[in-house]
Parts: C-alpha cells; sequence; structure tokens
C-alpha cells in the first residue's frame, strides 16, 4: 500500500510537471483571467458548472471569487450553476438533465459574462448544450478539460487542456490553475499586481 502512495503521488506530480511545462496553459489563464476581470469591472459576471468533482470545484472556485482567495477584499460577482436543488431537479424532470446548465445560463446570463465549464473528458452533455447556449448570448465561453479537450474544444473561445487521461489527475491540475485563474483576477480587478501576488 505504501507503493500505491508514493505512485500516485509520483503520477501527480508528473501531470503538474508536464501541465506546468505546457505554456499555451501560462497563457491561457493569464488571458481569462484579465478578460474576466475586465467583465466584473463592467459589471458582468462568471458563471461556473460542472459535474461530480467538478461541480465542487465550479463551487470552490466561486466561493473564493465571493468571499475571498488572498486577502480581504470586496465581493467578486459568480454564480456556480450546481447548488440550487429546486432548479436541478425540476429542470432535470421537466426538461433532462442535459439541460441543467443551459437553462439557468438562458436565465442568468447575459452578454459579456463569462462561463466557465469544467469536464474531465470535454463530453459532458448538460456543459455542451450550456457552452452552446452561451454562445448563442454572446457570453464568453472557457473549457478546462482533458482528454484533448473532447466536443468541448471547439465549443470554447478558451481552452484550458490539461495533458492527461485520468480523472484524478485531470481535476488536481484543474484546482491549482483555478485558484491562480482566481488570484490574477483579484489582481487586475484591484490593480495591485506586484503586491498582491506577492503575500
Amino acid at each position: 500500500m505504501k507503493h500505491l502512495v508514493q505512485k500516485q503521488l509520483a503520477q501527480s506530480i508528473a501531470t503538474m510537471q508536464a501541465t506546468l511545462a505546457d505554456l499555451h496553459i501560462a497563457d491561457t489563464i493569464a488571458t481569462i483571467a484579465e478578460l474576466t476581470a475586465n467583465a466584473m469591472q463592467a459589471g458582468r459576471k462568471l458563471l461556473v458548472a460542472g459535474n461530480g468533482g467538478s461541480a465542487a470545484d465550479a463551487q470552490h472556485l466561486v466561493a473564493e471569487f465571493v468571499v475571498r482567495l488572498v486577502g480581504n477584499r470586496p465581493a467578486l460577482r459568480a454564480i456556480a450553476l450546481t447548488t440550487d436543488s429546486s432548479i436541478l431537479t425540476a429542470c432535470g424532470n421537466d426538461f433532462g438533465f442535459d439541460q441543467i446548465f443551459s437553462r439557468q445560463i438562458e436565465s442568468l446570463g447575459a452578454p459579456g459574462d463569462v462561463f466557465l465549464g469544467i469536464s474531465t473528458s470535454g463530453n459532458s452533455p448538460n456543459i455542451l448544450r450550456a457552452l452552446e447556449q452561451a454562445r448563442e448570448m454572446d457570453i464568453t465561453t472557457i473549457g478546462f478539460t482533458g482528454n484533448g479537450g473532447g466536443q468541448m474544444r471547439d465549443l470554447c473561445d478558451y481552452n484550458v487542456i490539461i495533458p492527461s487521461a485520468t480523472t484524478m489527475n485531470i481535476q488536481e491540475c484543474h484546482l491549482a490553475l483555478e485558484h491562480i485563474f482566481c488570484m490574477l483576477v483579484e489582481c487586475h480587478y484591484f490593480a495591485e499586481v506586484s503586491s498582491y501576488a506577492a503575500k
């Protein structure tokens, strides 16, 4: 069992190192952070959704935006589309599980918003529908995926694709990048990039 622990930690580290070496990922995180900060400064918001562990990631990330990540500051506009059980069950029952996020985007979204869809496979049907709905509404679309990006790749304006096909390793990298994404949005929004990031 000790060997299995070490093996899995080594695999996690290797995936992180591969992600670190992918300069396109770093460029994309910097780009989406700036555009999200600009959207928020213009009165727009970030919408986030995922399934299972990715749903937990969506809620975790939104909590960092609304409460704080690095230091005390005003709340930032972000909504997790995974939390309202009445909406999720009503929509799932009446229209189907594939529409649980797209329906909320239709209701809550507005042109100029940003939608972040999280799916390790890149093929979650309800995320695909949400991306389609977001694009129809002139909402910027971002995908956090693995496995080469799946079907989401062509539906997203910006893609963060972890170089792995192992779900737990993809999720580990997603969480690290989500924290960095939030930190950079804070830096841009509050115009304290050097001093803020140094804390």
